[in-house]
């Protein structure tokens, strides 16, 4: 069985218009945001073997705050460029690439792709992925090759204006 929680960065500061979007970083309600959703993920007594975060600057905080939170350690967040920015093809790619072993993966990312790629998924639908979203699904396969084609089932979608 595998379990994927794709999850898009938290809310990022637009204090500087000019900017580099790579390099915008999480605002205060982003650094707030990101440890109560990954908390979230502890109450629900979900167990993540790997870490793989688009390496901007908003992706990459929001993945810091969940290893946090979960007690790991930062080198072992696994930072993948073709996350940053990427369509669900390339979504689906790197998902596809994740090492068998692994059963339980979150994958920080950014819309609008993260959106349209969980829409492929399974019958759930979500207009929109907010900012710390979460959503989770699992598949009856050993391997993450196999990931794209088997039947899938939505376990949940949680948000931080979600009331618990």
């Amino acid at each position: 069985m595998k379990i994927l929680y794709l999850i898009r960065h938290a809310k990022s500061s637009w204090d500087s218009p000019t900017q580099n979007d790579f390099d915008r970083p999480l605002n205060a309600r982003g650094i707030k945001d990101a440890p109560v959703m990954a908390r979230r993920l502890l109450d629900r007594k979900v167990k993540i073997d790997a870490f793989i975060s688009s390496p901007a600057m908003r992706a990459k905080q929001t993945c810091l705050a969940f290893i946090e939170v979960f007690g790991k350690e930062e080198s072992q967040i696994q930072l993948q460029s073709q996350l940053y920015l990427a369509e669900p093809e390339v979504l689906a790619q790197a998902i596809a690439a994740i090492p068998s072993p692994l059963s339980s993966v979150a994958v920080f990312s950014h819309n609008n792709g993260l959106t349209d790629y969980a829409n492929t998924l399974t019958n759930a639908r979500v207009d929109n992925m907010p900012t710390c979203s979460i959503f989770a699904v699992k598949a009856e396969v050993d391997s993450w090759k196999d990931f794209a084609k088997a039947k899938k089932e939505f376990l949940f979608f949680d948000y931080p204006k979600l009331q618990p």
